[in-house]
C-alpha cells in the first residue's frame, strides 16, 4: 500500500536553516568513527546471547529461569532512554565519549560478578549506556550526512552493528577449545575505553545539533513532544512497530545459539559456523538496503522485504522436513534469507525514523523505542518461559512469535510518511516545529508574539 506523503506546505522550510553538507573529507572522518563505534557496541551487546549456554551453567539456570535473567536485563532501555534525553539536551558527542568510558567498566564488573542478579545489574548499565550512545550515533549520521549519502550512512552503520555482533560467536569456540571461561568475552568491553580518545577527535564538535541547541525548539522540547499533533501519528506507528518487532525479535534472536546447541543439538563449532555465516551474508542487505532505500523509497522497503525476513525466521525454527539430506543446509538458508531480508529492513528503518523527528526530539524518539522494548522484551521472556509447556516446548514459542514481525511491517507501510529524497529539515517538520515551539512559549493574556 502507499504511504502517506510528507505534506506539501512542509516544502517551503526556511532554506536557512538547511545544514550546509560537511566535505567529503568530514562525512568519511564522520562514518568512519561511527562503524568504529558501533562494531564495539555490537560486540559488546551480543556476549549475553553468544554465552548464554554458559551462562546458564555458571548460574545453574533452567530455560524458564534464564528468560527471567534476560527479561531483568530488559530494563536497560530506561537508562537508554534518559541518555538518549540528555544527547536532545547537550549533545550527541558528549553522550557517546561518556558512555565509552563508562560502558568498560561496568563490563569489568560483570566479569567478575558470581551471581546471577550482580551479573544482571551490570549488563543492565552497560546495555543502557551503549544504547544511548548508539542512539546518538545513529541521528549524528543523519544529521551530518548529505541527503543523498543517509541511507549509505545508515547501511555502514547497521553493517559495522552486525560485524560486532557476529565476532564473539568467532570467539567463543576458541574459548571453549583452549579451556577459558566464557567471562573472557567481556576482556573486549573493558579495552573499548581505549577508544574513547581517537572518537573524541573524530566526532564533530561544530555539529546541526550545536547550531540549533540554544533554538527554542531545542532547549524548549519535552520527552513526550513526540505525541505532539505534528509527529503524533508517526510516533505511535513506530511505537507500534517496535512492539511487534521486539517480542518476535526477542524470541528468534535473544535463544538462536541456545537453540541451535542445547535443543537442535550442534556443536558449539556447528553452530557458530552456521551464525557466523548467516549474518556474513546477511552483511549483504545492508548496502542492498540503502540502494532500495534510495531507489524506492524507506517505506516500501521497509513493509516488503521487512515483512518477508519474518518467513525465514520461521523457517529456521520450523528446522529441516524430514527426509532432507543436508539438514545443515536447510538451516544456513533459512538464517541467511532472514538476516539479509532484516538487514535490508534495517537500513530503511533506520533512514526513515532519524528523519521523521526535529532534532529536539530525534533521539528521544529513539529512546521511547528502546522503552517499548524493553517493556515488550521483558512480556516476550515471560510469554515463552509461560508458553513452553503449553506449547510443547520453546521452539514452537519462537516460531509462532516470529510471525509478529509481519503486522509490523505491514503497520509500517501505512501509516509512516516517506522521507526519501528530502531535506532533513522538510522531512522532520523542522519550521513547523519551531513555529509552534515559538507560539507554545509566547506570553498568555492575548499578547502576539514578537515577529522576526
Amino acid at each position: 500500500m502507499a504511504s502517506r506523503g510528507v505534506q506539501g506546505l512542509e516544502m517551503s522550510a526556511d532554506p536557512e536553516r538547511v545544514h550546509e553538507t560537511p566535505p567529503a573529507s568530514g562525512a568519511v572522518t564522520i562514518i568512519g568513527a561511527i562503524v568504529i563505534l558501533l562494531v564495539y557496541q555490537g560486540y559488546s551487546l551480543s556476549i549475553v546471547g553468544v554465552a548464554s549456554p554458559w551462562i546458564a551453567k555458571s548460574f545453574a539456570l533452567d530455560q524458564a529461569k534464564l528468560a527471567e535473567l534476560f527479561a531483568w536485563m530488559s530494563l536497560s532501555a530506561f537508562g537508554a532512554l534518559i541518555l538518549a534525553r540528555l544527547a536532545d539536551r547537550v549533545g550527541r558527542r558528549r553522550i557517546i565519549l561518556s558512555s565509552l568510558i563508562l560502558a568498560p567498566l561496568c563490563a569489568a564488573g560483570a566479569a567478575l560478578a558470581r551471581g546471577p542478579a550482580l551479573f544482571a545489574l551490570f549488563e543492565i548499565l552497560i546495555s543502557a549506556m551503549l544504547g544511548g550512545s548508539v542512539s546518538s550515533a545513529i541521528v549524528l549520521l543523519a544529521e551530518e550526512l548529505p541527503i543523498e549519502q543517509r541511507a549509505r550512512g545508515q547501511a555502514f552503520a547497521a553493517g559495522a552493528s552486525a560485524v560486532g555482533g557476529v565476532l564473539g560467536y568467532v570467539v567463543i569456540p576458541f574459548l571453549l577449545q583452549w579451556g577459558y571461561s566464557w567471562r573472557w568475552l567481556l576482556a573486549p568491553c573493558v579495552a573499548g575505553m581505549m577508544l574513547a580518545i581517537p572518537l573524541g577527535r573524530m566526532l564533530p564538535v561544530d555539529s546541526r545539533w550545536a547550531r540549533l541547541s540554544a533554538t527554542n525548539s531545542v532547549s524548549g522540547s519535552h520527552f513526550y513532544d513526540i505525541f505532539h499533533p505534528l509527529y503524533r501519528r508517526r510516533a505511535i506507528t513506530l511505537l507500534v512497530c517496535a512492539a511487534l518487532d521486539t517480542i518476535a525479535g526477542s524470541a528468534v534472536n535473544g535463544w538462536l545459539y541456545f537453540d541451535s546447541v542445547s535443543i537442535i543439538g550442534l556443536s558449539p563449532q556447528k553452530a557458530s559456523s552456521v551464525i557466523v555465516a548467516g549474518m556474513g551474508l546477511g552483511m549483504l542487505g545492508f548496502p542492498v538496503g540503502a540502494w532500495a532505500s534510495d531507489r524506492f523509497g524507506r517505506v516500501p522497503t521497509v513493509m516488503y522485504v521487512g515483512g518477508a525476513a519474518w518467513l525465514g525466521a520461521f523457517a529456521f525454527y520450523w528446522g529441516p522436513p524430514n527426509g532432507v539430506t543436508w539438514p545443515l543446509t536447510w538451516l544456513l538458508a533459512a538464517y541467511c534469507w532472514f538476516k539479509i531480508a532484516s538487514g535490508v529492513m534495517t537500513v530503511g528503518a533506520n533512514s526513515a525514523a532519524t528523519e521523521l523527528f526535529p532534532a529536539g526530539l530525534r533521539t528521544t524518539m529513539i529512546g521511547w523505542q528502546g522503552i517499548v522494548a524493553a517493556a515488550f522484551s521483558m512480556l516476550a521472556q515471560v510469554m515463552i518461559a509461560a508458553l513452553i509447556g503449553p506449547l510443547g516446548g520453546l521452539t514452537n514459542v519462537i516460531r509462532y512469535l516470529s510471525l509478529l514481525g509481519i503486522p509490523s511491517a505491514a503497520i509500517f507501510g501505512i501509516f509512516i510518511d516517506e522521507t526519501r529524497g528530502l531535506p532533513l529539515e522538510v522531512a522532520a517538520k523542522e519550521k513547523a516545529w519551531a513555529e509552534a515551539k515559538d507560539l507554545s512559549s509566547a506570553p498568555r493574556m492575548g499578547v502576539a508574539p514578537a515577529q522576526d
